[in-house]
């Protein structure tokens, strides 16, 4: 149903209609907006990513010192 939906002449009627929309001057503003919006994003998911390994690899090294192996 949605094979091919991100070709490139998709692509660029998606931006011919934003360029439409928004206008030249507002589209610069509108994609730094929406980069650094993915980039928070990304940011935050690395973070949880690494503060939930972080108990369990703590609990993993307590739990072989108590049993020596």
């Amino acid at each position: 149903m949605f094979e091919g939906i991100f070709q490139p002449t998709h692509l660029l009627v998606i931006l011919v209609v934003a360029l439409l929309v928004f206008g030249p001057k507002k589209l610069p503003e509108f994609g730094k907006g929406l980069g650094e919006a993915i980039s928070g994003f990304k940011k935050a998911i690395h973070e949880g990513q690494r503060s939930a390994k972080t108990p369990a690899d703590t609990a993993t090294k307590k739990l072989t010192q108590k049993t020596g192996s």
